[in-house]
């Protein structure tokens, strides 16, 4: 079993705390971590981008000349896409770039980008973050003293304080534990985790 030393936000050790080996020691797969962030960039394109196709340039409804005896080609549309202004053959259409990953690999993914952070020694654990106002200053300083550059900070619920005094530090980003996901742990080299947060990722994941 993983223990880890429990700090304070003046990175004073006040306690341990024991992980589950089965969330925070899986064998990191490389391909199932690849594929999980895929899907999680997919799910958030917009996929809006279109062309207009023959049908939908406007104009065009004249039959430019009559079919036979003007020794040019034949010509039904001047919006043909073979004609400058004319509409695009196989154009980029609406649709949604989704695809399905499974509940029970999702849920594997996440233990093995945990269990990377906790391989590479960068999943810190404290106690609590208490901050008095809304104010990056304070913010800042805690940030300096637990040596977080480029980190994502898990809580157990939402602190609007905290989220608020830390939205405009570059590299930091709060997440409440069920917000949880493969993609923010990868991105960020640093995991902190609050020790109530950690009991309830376990769960979830169980």
């Amino acid at each position: 079993m993983a223990v880890v030393k429990v700090y304070d936000q003046a990175k004073k050790e006040v306690g341990e705390l024991t992980l589950a080996p089965e969330i925070f020691e899986v064998e990191v797969r490389p391909e199932i971590l690849n594929l999980v962030v895929r899907a999680q960039r997919a799910k958030l394109r917009a996929g809006t981008h279109a062309t207009k196709t023959k049908g939908l340039v406007s104009g065009g409804g004249a039959k430019p000349w009559r079919q036979k005896g003007t020794g040019r080609a034949r010509a039904g549309s001047n919006r043909s896409p073979l004609w400058p202004g004319g509409g695009t053959i196989f154009g980029p259409q609406p649709r949604s770039y989704e695809f399905k990953v499974n509940k029970k690999v999702r849920k594997l993914a996440l233990k093995m980008a945990l269990s990377s952070r906790m391989l590479d020694s960068s999943l810190t654990v404290v106690d609590r973050i208490k901050l008095e106002a809304v104010k990056t200053k304070d913010f800042a300083l805690v940030a300096k003293t637990l040596g977080l550059t480029k980190a994502l900070i898990v809580l157990p619920e939402d602190d609007t304080v905290l989220s608020l005094s830390a939205r405009n530090i570059p590299g930091i980003k709060v997440l409440r534990q069920d917000m949880l996901n493969v993609y923010d742990v990868l991105r960020y080299p640093q995991l902190v985790l609050f020790q109530d947060a950690a009991r309830a990722v376990e769960e979830r994941l169980k």
